[in-house]
């Protein structure tokens, strides 16, 4: 299995930047899709970006599309969110999730709280 611990999360006035972190340890890093999702108070948890094992390929969530990116460093075992231009509907606990030998989300990191303020 896979091992993942988010970090980076705090608070952030809106308009501003932040990037999260997810590192992995485990199973070979770069043999499995990753993404992030995020849940806010009383809502459902959502998909906000992934990307492919190679990192060729990376997909976002309409509402984050043009803001947000997500990338991979693999000498650090790391993925990064990288989250600009930031609004308070952006608040909201972050997890990182990978698919290890299965085609669901089944390793998930205890999430990072992202609060902005208006």
């Amino acid at each position: 299995q896979v091992h993942l611990v988010e970090s980076g999360g705090t608070l952030v006035q809106a308009g501003g930047s932040l990037r999260l972190s997810c590192a992995a340890s485990g199973r070979a890093f770069g043999s499995y899709d990753m993404a992030w999702f995020r849940q806010a108070p009383g809502k459902e948890r959502e998909f906000v970006a992934t990307i492919s094992w190679n990192g060729r390929i990376t997909y976002y969530a309409d509402s984050v599309k043009g803001r947000f990116t997500i990338s991979i460093e693999y000498a650090k075992n790391t993925m990064y969110l990288q989250m600009n231009s930031l609004k308070p509907e952006d608040t909201a606990v972050y997890y990182c999730a990978a698919k290890v030998q299965s085609s669901q989300y089944n390793s998930w990191g205890q999430g990072t709280q992202v609060t902005v303020s208006s």
